[in-house]
């Protein structure tokens, strides 16, 4: 079969290498997954840079999610098991953690369902108890995390204030239900955040960025309000004034979505039903800004890694027709 492996740690357009290799073998408790979608993500660069928490042997495959054929037939969505990744024609996964590919999506959507919508439901409704009629501000709003979360929060009744850098990705968030829409290359965010909000800012701030975006969210939460910590895509860890937080009456709040796997799986299957029920009611779809053909995998994701893409970028087997 053909897979997309990295021999060694670099940036993801130099050291992701096409490689004819034999299909992987399940181990115990695990199935063999024909590939039908593979959906991108941040941590897919990371791996290839070696700096995600986890890191698999070399050589491995990155691709840690996937909409796929088991043997027997069904459709489901996975997070393969590494070092066998999606981004090949077969992969593998654990038996106990599949789950069924939603109906209403097809095949590139549900690659694009699982990891940035768990982590949305589980942020936004888990962590940070979203309510009805309150106001979400999302960091990245174009981008595949904060997508999800943008539409998380629209399903949920909440006024969502999406803030991205330049004008094609503010139109990304206008599309997708953003009430307001600030562009931080051109806008001051904490004035336009402050004008939008009658000075009160947002309840809930969803943050997959870190660095300057959290030094803007510190000044834009509101009284009792939760910013949730989600990532660090901008590559700067900020260091919370935790007198700040005090004095302020607000709580900082983290989401590592992969822990509830660990420790509470049948909340992630919970969280799977809900959002299969927002999709089957048009609540929620995966915004798929491209669908990449199989040979281009390695461009898509350095591509991804440098944050110039919007919504999802899916990766198809080649002659797929989703």
């Amino acid at each position: 079969m053909q897979a997309w492996r990295v021999h060694e740690n670099g940036e993801p357009g130099e050291v992701m290498q096409l490689d004819e290799t034999d299909r992987p073998v399940p181990g115990a408790g695990q199935v063999l997954l024909k590939v039908r979608a593979t959906g991108l993500n941040f941590p897919d660069a990371l791996l290839c840079r070696g700096q995600y928490q986890v890191r698999p042997p070399l050589p491995f495959t990155p691709g840690v999610e996937v909409c796929a054929e088991t043997e027997d037939g069904r459709r489901v969505i996975a997070t393969p098991a590494l070092p066998y990744g999606g981004l090949a024609e077969y992969a593998v996964a654990d038996a106990s953690a599949l789950l069924p590919a939603p109906e209403a999506l097809d095949d590139a959507e549900a690659a694009a369902l699982h990891i940035g919508y768990q982590t949305g439901w589980f942020g936004l409704h888990r962590r940070a108890a979203l309510k009805e009629g309150e106001t979400l501000l999302v960091h990245a709003a174009a981008g595949g995390v904060g997508s999800a979360a943008v539409q998380l929060g629209k399903a949920a009744g909440a006024t969502v204030i999406g803030v991205v850098g330049g004008a094609d990705k503010a139109a990304v968030a206008r599309e997708l239900g953003c009430d307001t829409v600030v562009d931080r290359h051109a806008e001051d965010v904490v004035a336009a955040v402050k004008e939008a909000t009658a000075g009160r800012g947002a309840d809930v701030i969803y943050d997959p960025v870190g660095g300057a975006a959290y030094r803007q969210s510190a000044k834009l939460v509101a009284f009792e309000g939760r910013i949730v910590v989600v990532g660090f895509a901008s590559g700067s860890i900020p260091s919370p004034a935790l007198n700040h937080a005090l004095v302020k009456n607000y709580s900082i709040v983290g989401l590592h979505w992969g822990l509830y796997n660990l420790k509470d799986p049948a909340a992630v299957l919970r969280c799977h039903e809900t959002l299969t029920e927002l999709a089957a009611k048009g609540l929620i779809k995966p915004y798929v800004s491209e669908r990449v053909p199989f040979a281009d995998a390695a461009d898509a994701v350095q591509r991804l890694s440098e944050g110039v893409t919007t919504g999802r970028l899916v990766v198809l087997p080649e002659g797929a027709r989703a």
